[in-house]
């Protein structure tokens, strides 16, 4: 497909040069309402045939195999495996052309790479994947020194959108008294508005990792992309990071 790439957002992130990344849209796909049209989740309802077509649409615009997975807000971070649709919520690969991929909507996308080139991963983070360590456990199997990991945040809920209850801030604030420079008061009694940017940051920066970008969208209030609290029928966009053939 000729212009697939003109619907994609390229992080901007010092990342070495044979890294590649995007985050798809919701332009540029076959997907009918309420999925229009770039849907890439095959588990929301959408036309099978659709989700497929799309896929390859993106795969075909790169020459890169996505590695698809069945997330499920855990800790389990797998090998990148185009062949095998694995039940985690992160992948990592030292192997060119195969895309560590993790579709979201509202939940944070979370990139990562080396400084020298040799490795990336994917993680996706909702709440209580971040809370529950997937980007630490993410960071464990990359098995880079944190001083040489670069990590770029995508787009996700943002912090005027992203309220919660006081047990959110408080399982945050346990593992990390600081995360409650990352709440705010909500509109409600009792909530909370959060910034899951700014927490995302709070335990990369406790591991060492300090080198991390992006962080500047909200998929509520921004159509580009596909928001499951603006619309519980919602597809899915993905985010996805790959080593260029050498």
């Amino acid at each position: 497909m000729t212009g697939l790439t003109h619907d994609l957002l390229i992080p901007n992130w010092p990342a070495p040069a044979g890294v590649r990344a995007c985050v798809t849209t919701r332009q540029g796909g076959v997907s009918v309402a309420p999925y229009e049209s770039f849907n890439l989740g095959d588990h929301v309802g959408d036309d099978p045939a659709a989700v497929a077509e799309n896929r390859r649409r993106l795969g075909a615009e790169f020459a890169i195999q996505p590695a698809w997975l069945k997330q499920v807000h855990g800790l389990v971070v797998a090998d990148a495996n185009p062949a095998i649709i694995a039940e985690a919520d992160a992948s990592w690969t030292a192997t060119p052309g195969i895309a560590c991929t993790v579709m979201t909507a509202d939940c944070l996308p979370a990139l990562f790479c080396d400084r020298a080139g040799t490795r990336v991963a994917a993680a996706h983070a909702g709440w209580r994947g971040l809370v529950g360590g997937v980007l630490e456990a993410t960071l464990d199997t990359l098995g880079v020194a944190p001083a040489d990991v670069l990590v770029w945040l995508g787009p996700a809920i943002g912090p005027k959108a992203f309220e919660v209850g006081g047990e959110v801030r408080d399982a945050f604030m346990t593992v990390h008294p600081e995360s409650a420079s990352a709440f705010v008061p909500g509109n409600q009694p009792g909530k909370f508005m959060a910034d899951i940017y700014q927490l995302a940051r709070i335990r990369l920066a406790a591991r060492g990792v300090t080198a991390v970008y992006g962080g500047g969208e909200c998929t509520v209030t921004d159509p580009r992309f596909y928001s499951y609290r603006r619309n519980p029928n919602s597809g899915r966009f993905a985010s996805l990071v790959w080593l260029a053939p050498r």
